[in-house]
């Protein structure tokens, strides 16, 4: 009997995990969809979502390459509404060449990179705004 109510909670306890984490891949599309609004007109989603799950001031990195003579749009989301993301862009060195933070966390940026160029991406939640959440970014580049 003993082995029973251990494997009865040891699949209570699977089927619980299962479904938070069911609702937080169910949030990350939720809001990755809403954040491809931003990847419009002349630009064409690289196929990529970048996810992370944030909680407090934890800050996600990922890392994309630009390729020179083209121009891109970074999206970033998290929750339902805009500016709840900050993002910075980073060169390998680790020199700031942008921060949404600078512009009321603009949702979107555009910008022409002249020569190729390998880049860290940070994203981290307001946290005047949101003390958890997905966070959420899209790379586009105009044809």
């Amino acid at each position: 009997m003993k082995t029973l109510s251990k494997i009865f909670l040891a699949s209570l306890f699977f089927a619980a995990s299962q479904m938070t984490t069911t609702k937080g891949l169910a949030q990350c599309d939720t809001i990755a969809m809403l954040c491809a609004k931003h990847i419009t007109g002349d630009f064409i989603s690289d196929g990529q979502q970048y996810r992370a799950l944030l909680l407090g001031e934890e800050t996600s990195e990922f890392h994309a390459t630009f390729f020179g003579g083209s121009t891109y749009r970074i999206a970033s989301c998290s929750g339902l509404s805009d500016g709840n993301l900050v993002f910075r862009l980073f060169d390998e060195k680790r020199n700031l060449l942008f921060s949404n933070s600078d512009f009321k966390n603009s949702p979107y940026w555009d910008f022409e990179v002249k020569s190729t160029i390998n880049c860290i991406i940070e994203a981290q939640l307001d946290p005047a705004l949101l003390n958890s959440g997905c966070a959420v970014l899209l790379v586009g580049f105009k044809q």
